[in-house]
């Protein structure tokens, strides 16, 4: 099979590096506690109340903003630092009602639907609950030091501009409400019901009390996965970032091209450098995040309506999107992957081999060649290595699937047509032997 450019760089690109856990800071329960020591009698924020927010925000005509911060993460540390003490920010900031939640355990999920596995997002609403736009940048994930903060004023300064123009722009706004949930807080999703309480434990292991936002996405799947459903696609898959269809944004825009892939869907519905997308599957941006949200609500198979501005002129064009668009996503970075690895491949980090190395194994550039990056130790995860799996091994074949894909397309297939306890025959390579294992599915 031959891919277009674009996807091949896809697949190959999430074979540079290896995904590791989210790194932690070394004191995590003293982190929350220093985070609440500071911040819950601040004259700005209101500490783990949204409710509040809301009311507060009702009453006094502001937008409200609510900072979700996963604080024992190093990831986005250097973002959440500037936004609570950048002295350039605060004047933005003094116009918005400012709620900052450290922990999932309450939230409202049909309000609060947005990228999970980040540990730093933020939402802006009307105070009758209308969401404006949300805000989250893999940028800061990945970097922990990273502290450019030029895209989130832009994303408040949006908010600002749709907050003006409510609610004559309501309709506008539609496609950015959350869509229909089976649960209404994260505790009453079977994984983590009964588990957790509402409110953190304060007066004693509080870390332990804590519903981490990623649990979230990871309950959503088991709970699909336990009544022996297919995992929808978009669970495995959640908020794609712009380049799985072939763009790059500008992190430092509200939704700016900075480039196009060629042979791409973006390329086909004309999108160029430059371009700023003013309306996206009929939404108005505040960031890229808003972006990831309208794909994470698109079909698995269709077309989006766009607007962009061009040399001063408004431009509309078509986003045709593919069948299986979604399953070119790498997940590899995500910390949600981690139990779908568990459930698909038993602990196994799994990587594409490059076209270099598979020469240098004697392995057609086509055929499947995932190799065993990583393998777990224990519980779930250390079922690959109980199954009889070693680090560096190569799966040249699962069950029939012999094509080449990525280890995040496999774990989809796995998900979708592999059930609990079904057993799936792996071809693996070692020492130019070839050996079958059965793996069971989890």
């Amino acid at each position: 099979m031959d891919l277009p450019r674009f996807l091949l760089a896809g697949l190959l690109a999430g074979t540079t590096a290896m995904s590791l856990p989210a790194a932690t800071v070394k004191d995590r329960e003293g982190a929350v506690r220093k985070d609440k020591a500071a911040l819950e009698n601040d004259a700005r924020w209101i500490y783990g109340d949204f409710e509040r927010g809301f009311a507060e925000a009702k009453r006094t005509g502001k937008p409200l903003l609510v900072v979700l911060r996963c604080v024992p993460c190093l990831a986005c540390g250097g973002l959440d630092a500037e936004v609570l003490n950048e002295p350039a920010l605060q004047p933005l900031l003094d116009r918005f009602v400012c709620v900052r939640v450290i922990n999932a355990n309450a939230l409202d999920l049909a309000r609060f639907q947005f990228d999970y596995d980040l540990s730093f997002s933020t939402l802006i609403f009307n105070g009758d609950g209308t969401l404006y736009g949300r805000y989250g940048s893999w940028a800061h994930q990945l970097d922990p030091e990273a502290r450019e903060t030029i895209g989130y004023r832009q994303a408040l300064e949006g908010a600002l501009a749709v907050h003006a123009g409510y609610p004559g722009n309501r309709d506008a706004l539609a496609g950015k409400q959350g869509g229909d949930i089976p649960f209404r807080t994260p505790l009453e999703i079977p994984a983590l019901a009964g588990k957790y309480q509402r409110d953190l434990a304060w007066g004693g292991e509080v870390l332990k009390s804590c519903v981490h936002c990623h649990q979230v996405g990871e309950a959503y799947r088991a709970s699909v996965r336990d009544q022996g459903k297919p995992v929808p696609t978009n669970l495995i898959f959640p908020m794609p970032a712009a380049t799985v269809v072939g763009l790059t944004l500008a992190p430092d825009h509200a939704a700016k091209v900075t480039a196009v892939a060629p042979d791409s869907p973006a390329a086909a519905a004309g999108f160029l450098a430059g371009d700023e997308i003013t309306v996206f599957a009929g939404q108005p941006p505040i960031s890229v995040a808003d972006i990831a949200w309208a794909l994470h609500r698109a079909p698995d198979a269709g077309s989006l309506k766009a607007t962009v501005r061009r040399d001063g002129r408004d431009t509309a064009l078509t986003l045709e999107l593919p069948a299986g668009w979604r399953t070119r996503s790498d997940i590899s970075r995500r910390v949600g992957t981690w139990s779908m690895r568990a459930m698909a491949f038993g602990g196994m980090v799994l990587t594409d081999l490059d076209d270099a190395a598979r020469a240098q194994r004697g392995l057609p550039k086509e055929g499947l060649a995932l190799l065993v990056k990583g393998i777990g130790q224990y519980n779930k995860h250390g079922l690959a290595k109980r199954s009889g799996f070693l680090k560096d091994d190569v799966i040249v074949g699962i069950d029939t699937w012999t094509a080449r894909a990525g280890e995040s397309e496999m774990i989809a297939r796995l998900l979708q047509e592999r059930k609990i306890g079904d057993t799936v025959n792996l071809t693996v390579l070692r020492g130019g032997e070839r050996k079958i294992l059965p793996l069971a599915m989890q």
